[in-house]
């Protein structure tokens, strides 16, 4: 009877041991997971970094007006070309040329 629950220990022993074992290695490859992400997340976040500086860089007033006034020649504004609101036409009605036929 002694014999049967030694070997039952033992076994529970042996068993219990598999399982922290694997609990411990899956813990390990967990944590790796982990750090790569972090890694991976940093690497973004240094892209992100970069594409704005170049967005910022590309997007200079001094250099937009330079590459207008190359290559789309365009005149300077005058001062009569600038009208108030009231000097515009006022907008013509819609007709409704089917309800018209419709009538």
């Amino acid at each position: 009877m002694w014999r049967i629950l030694h070997i039952l220990a033992i076994g529970a022993l042996l068993a219990s041991a598999a399982y922290v074992y694997s609990a411990k290695y899956q813990t390990i490859y967990a944590e790796e997971q982990v750090v790569k992400t972090r890694h991976l997340i940093a690497k973004e976040r240094d892209s992100i970094n970069v594409l704005r500086a170049e967005y910022a860089h590309l997007t200079r007033p001094e250099r937009l007006q330079q590459l207008a006034d190359g290559a789309l020649q365009m005149q300077a504004l005058a001062l009569n070309q600038i009208v108030k609101p009231e000097s515009l036409p006022s907008p013509v009605a819609k007709v409704d040329s089917i309800g018209r036929t419709l009538e």
